[in-house]
C-alpha cells in the first residue's frame, strides 16, 4: 500500500506500476488503481475500518462517477454530484461520524439499501397502479398501503416498525381485499386476532395506523372514489374489541410503596444468593442481569426514562462531579438536554454498573458491543418475571420462546397492586419527591418535562433550578438508601412503615 496524501493532480497523473495499487488519503479513505488486460485503469474509492480484529472494506464507487440517488441520500450529498476527491473525503467523514455514534457502517448501509429496494419496489407498484386507470376498481388494501407508506407517512425509524406491523398482522389477512368492497367486519377480524393473542396495545396501535392510512386515502384519488360509500374505519369501536380490563387511556397510576421497594431489593439480592449457593448452577434459576438490576435503581433514583438510560455512554457520566448528561438526541421528543445531579445512591449504582460494562463505551451495551442494548430489553426482562399478569394465550406463546424467562420472581406484594414496569419507577420517584416536599416545578424539571404556560414566562424566567434539582435528587437518594438499609434479606418480615410512606398522587404527570 503506497502512503501518499492525495490531491486531484496526483490522482489524474498517477501511473500505477503494478496491476493493483492503493493510495491512502488518511482517515480510512483510500483509492485503488486496478489495471485491466487492455491497459485501462479503474480507480475505485474505498473506506476501511476495524471491527474488532477484522478490517472491513467499503466500496464507495468509481472515481469521477456520478453519485446515485441512494448515495446522495445516504451521505447527504448534493444531487447529481460526482465522486471526486473532495466528495470522497466528505463521505469518509460522514462514515466516521456514524462510528462515533455507535453505528456499524456496513450494517447501516445494508439496512438502508434494503429499505431503498423495498421503497423503490413500492414506488414502482404505486406508479403502475396510478397510471393504469383500468385497474382502479380492483385496488387493494396492499395497494393503498404501498402508496401511503411512501407518500403519506414518515416516522422516526423510517417506517420500519410500521412495515413490520402491517406485514405481520394486517396484509396477510386483508391485503388482497379490494378497497371498494372492504368491510368493517374484515378489519375487526384483524384487531380481534391481535387481542386474542393478548396484545391489546398492538391492536390499538394497528387501529390508529389504519385510521391514519384511510384518512389519508379519503383525501386523494383514486382512493377517494373507492371510498365513496364511506370509510370502514369510522365504524370500528376499539373499546368493544380490546379486553374488558384493558385501559385504553394507557395511563397507569402504579407506584411502588416503600415496602414494595424493600421487597424488590430483597428479591434481587436473595435470587443472587440462592444462585451463588446452588450446588448445580446449570439447573439453578439465574438472577436478573446485573446491569438490569442497576438500571432499576438508576431509573428510580433519577426519574429518567428507560430509553434515555439505555442509550447512555460512559462519556456522559462524570463520576468526579456526580453528574450524568443526557443529550438532547436521547430525550423523548428531543425536548432539551438534561444534567442529572447524581445522589450518592445513584452514583453508587453507576459505579457498580461500570464494573460490569466498563469495557464498552456504552453503559448498557448490546451483546455485540456495537451499540446500546435494545431499549425494550429491560421492560421485557421485568415483564417476563411477572408472567401471572399476562393472558393465558400470551403466556403460552412466551413459554414457546425458550430463550426468554417466564416466572413470577419480580411480582410484588403478592400481586395485589398489579404488575409494574420501568416507567412506573419514574412515577414512583416523582411521587416520592413530592411527598418529601419538593415543589412541582422542580419535579417537572427533574423529569425534563415541557414547561407550559405564558410565552413571556418561558422567555424571561431563565433560572436553571440546578440547586433545587440537586437537593431534590439528593433527598430522594437518601430516602431510598434508608428504605434499603432497613431490609434484612434473610428475614421476610416487612420493614417499619414509619421509615417512609406516601400515597399515589395523580397530579404527578407521566
Amino acid at each position: 500500500m503506497v502512503a501518499l496524501k492525495l490531491t486531484a493532480t496526483k490522482i489524474d497523473r498517477y501511473k500505477p506500476s503494478k496491476r493493483d495499487e492503493i493510495l491512502t488519503d488518511g482517515n480510512g479513505l483510500s483509492l485503488r488503481f486496478r489495471r485491466a488486460q487492455d491497459g485501462s485503469v479503474a480507480r475505485t474509492w474505498l473506506y476501511v475500518y476495524k471491527a474488532g480484529t477484522k478490517s472491513v472494506y467499503l466500496t464507495l464507487g468509481e472515481h469521477g462517477s456520478t453519485l446515485s440517488d441512494f448515495d446522495t441520500n445516504l451521505y447527504g450529498m448534493a444531487a447529481e454530484g460526482r465522486l471526486s476527491l473532495e466528495v470522497a473525503r466528505r463521505i469518509a467523514a460522514e462514515i466516521k461520524d456514524w462510528r462515533k455514534r455507535g453505528i456499524d457502517p456496513k450494517a447501516h448501509i445494508e439496512e438502508a439499501h434494503k429499505t431503498a429496494v423495498v421503497e423503490a419496489e413500492a414506488k414502482a407498484r404505486s406508479a403502475n397502479l396510478l397510471e393504469t386507470s383500468l385497474r382502479q376498481d380492483s385496488l387493494t388494501v396492499r395497494d393503498l398501503f404501498d402508496t401511503w407508506i411512501v407518500d403519506g407517512v414518515r416516522r422516526k425509524d423510517g417506517n420500519l416498525a410500521l412495515r413490520r406491523l402491517f406485514e405481520k398482522d394486517v396484509l396477510p389477512r386483508i391485503g388482497a381485499t379490494a378497497i371498494k368492497v372492504l368491510t368493517e367486519h374484515e378489519i375487526r377480524s384483524v384487531l380481534r386476532a391481535q387481542v386474542g393473542r393478548g396484545v391489546n396495545r398492538t391492536a390499538v396501535m394497528t387501529r390508529n395506523s389504519l385510521t391514519q392510512m384511510f384518512s389519508w386515502g379519503r383525501k386523494r384519488q383514486p382512493w377517494r372514489r373507492l371510498l365513496v360509500d364511506g370509510d370502514p374505519m369510522e365504524l370500528i369501536e376499539i373499546e368493544k374489541i380490546v379486553s374488558p380490563d384493558y385501559d385504553l387511556t394507557n395511563e397507569s397510576d402504579r407506584i411502588l410503596s416503600a415496602n414494595e421497594i424493600a421487597e424488590l431489593w430483597t428479591a434481587l439480592k436473595r435470587s443472587e444468593n440462592e444462585y451463588r449457593m446452588a450446588p448445580n448452577k446449570r439447573l439453578a434459576a439465574q438472577p436478573l442481569e446485573k446491569k438490569t438490576q442497576y438500571a432499576i435503581w438508576i431509573m428510580l433514583s433519577t426519574l429518567c426514562r428507560v430509553g434515555e438510560m439505555t442509550m447512555a455512554r460512559w462519556e456522559h457520566v462524570n463520576f468526579q462531579d456526580a453528574e450524568w448528561h443526557i443529550p438532547k438526541a436521547n430525550v423523548k421528543r428531543n425536548v432539551a438536554h438534561l444534567f442529572v445531579y447524581l445522589s450518592p445512591f445513584s452514583l453508587e449504582q453507576f459505579r457498580l454498573l461500570k464494573e460490569v460494562t466498563g469495557y464498552s463505551e456504552w453503559c448498557f451495551p448490546a451483546r455485540s458491543n456495537e451499540s446500546h442494548m435494545d431499549i425494550k430489553a429491560i421492560a421485557k426482562q421485568i415483564g417476563d418475571r411477572q408472567s401471572m399478569f399476562k393472558s393465558e394465550k400470551a403466556d403460552k406463546v412466551q413459554a414457546a420462546k425458550t430463550h426468554r424467562r417466564r416466572d413470577n420472581s419480580l411480582v410484588l406484594a403478592n400481586g395485589r397492586n398489579g404488575s409494574w414496569s420501568p416507567h412506573d419507577l419514574r412515577r414512583t420517584g416523582a411521587t416520592m419527591m413530592q411527598a418529601l416536599g419538593t415543589s412541582l416545578e422542580t419535579i417537572d424539571r427533574c423529569q425534563n418535562h415541557i414547561i407550559f404556560g405564558s410565552k413571556v414566562r418561558r422567555v424571561y424566567l431563565r433560572h436553571d433550578y440546578a440547586k433545587e434539582k440537586r437537593e431534590a435528587w439528593s433527598r430522594l437518594g437518601s430516602t431510598l438508601q434508608s428504605i434499603i438499609a432497613a431490609v434484612n434479606i434473610d428475614d421476610k418480615t416487612e420493614i417499619n412503615k414509619e421509615v417512609f410512606t406516601y400515597e399515589s398522587n395523580p397530579s404527578i404527570p407521566d
